[in-house]
């Protein structure tokens, strides 16, 4: 067995290993796993690696990031992050995986890293194990991996007609504009630095004009939002990633989020019935909302669990 460097020119096998092995449950494309495991400033190849065999076949690999962006969002330059780790089914039980993860783990730790998550990584696939991978589970938890925190994705196919826009006293919702685009990175800065704020940089870094975001406004001051993504998004947003797996064309909901001194008063689950409305102005029926915690918020609306995640991390 050999190991060799993170390389974009393995790409094509990399996607295959991925969806031979979990390709049913989280069906994988070449544009996606570019743009979150090849495109992502945050990447640290020198703890990334890919396994081949005798026959220089691809046979296991494992992602590895650390903040590395020169933009502050204020995430912690300690935390590091496995995004994926795969060995092919016929090639297991033979040290592989420790070979990737002790790899892994040395790497982070020599980087500064002292806090590892499996998942929640910068343009993640996952925020955590899927729980129908106890197996996987059990072989982090023996490496001293610790679970935390229960997350879900939630959808709901919408049958009937097209909602129409919600309407509420005080406040208006609208799609945001360019022009409106340095209030808005502004409050996100002000409300929801960190991930949020990052994601939504990223955005328009990667040429989002505001069609993606919903915007509350009271006095025409932006005091709330609610991403939604679709086919015509500039990236593939989190919440569509699994878009094969649906009949219809797949919308995405979230993240959203209300400033603190403007809640109690509805607005969450009135921006939520907002951006439905707007998707369904899109003819997308089918919505998901990705990594939350929030199921009975979102039960209001009809949406259900669709897959579960245990989130795991590892102080080293």
């Amino acid at each position: 067995m050999e190991y060799r460097s993170w390389n974009l020119s393995r790409i094509k096998e990399l996607v295959g290993l991925w969806n031979w092995e979990v390709g049913t449950d989280f069906p994988m494309c070449e544009e996606l796993f570019k743009q979150n495991s090849f495109d992502d400033c945050n990447i640290f190849i020198e703890g990334s690696l890919i396994a081949v065999n005798q026959d220089d076949q691809v046979v296991g690999f494992i992602v590895t990031k650390r903040w590395q962006d020169p933009i502050d969002v204020g995430i912690s330059k300690e935390t590091g992050w496995i995004q994926v780790l795969l060995v092919d089914r016929q090639y297991r039980n033979k040290g592989i995986g420790e070979t990737l993860l002790r790899h892994a783990e040395t790497k982070l730790k020599e980087s500064g890293i002292h806090h590892i998550w499996l998942g929640k990584d910068t343009w993640h696939y996952f925020p955590g194990i899927p729980t129908q991978y106890r197996e996987v589970a059990n072989w982090f938890e023996k490496r001293g991996y610790v679970q935390g925190t229960t997350e879900h994705d939630l959808d709901c196919h919408f049958v009937e007609g097209e909602m129409a826009h919600p309407t509420k006293d005080g406040v208006t919702h609208s799609l945001l504009e360019i022009e409106e685009k340095d209030d808005f990175l502004s409050f996100m800065q002000r409300c929801f630095p960190g991930r949020w704020e990052y994601e939504a940089i990223q955005y328009f870094q990667r040429g989002g004009e505001g069609r993606e975001f919903v915007v509350l406004k009271k006095n025409d001051q932006i005091i709330g939002f609610c991403r939604i993504n679709d086919s015509k998004s500039p990236v593939i947003a989190q919440n569509v990633y699994w878009a094969s797996l649906y009949q219809d064309e797949l919308g995405g909901i979230g993240p959203l989020g209300i400033d603190s001194k403007e809640r109690k008063h509805g607005y969450g689950l009135f921006i939520v019935k907002a951006a439905i409305s707007y998707l369904h102005k899109r003819q997308i029926r089918s919505m998901l909302i990705d990594w939350t915690g929030l199921v009975k918020f979102y039960n209001k609306l009809g949406f259900e669990i669709c897959k579960s995640y245990n989130s795991y991390y590892k102080k080293i």
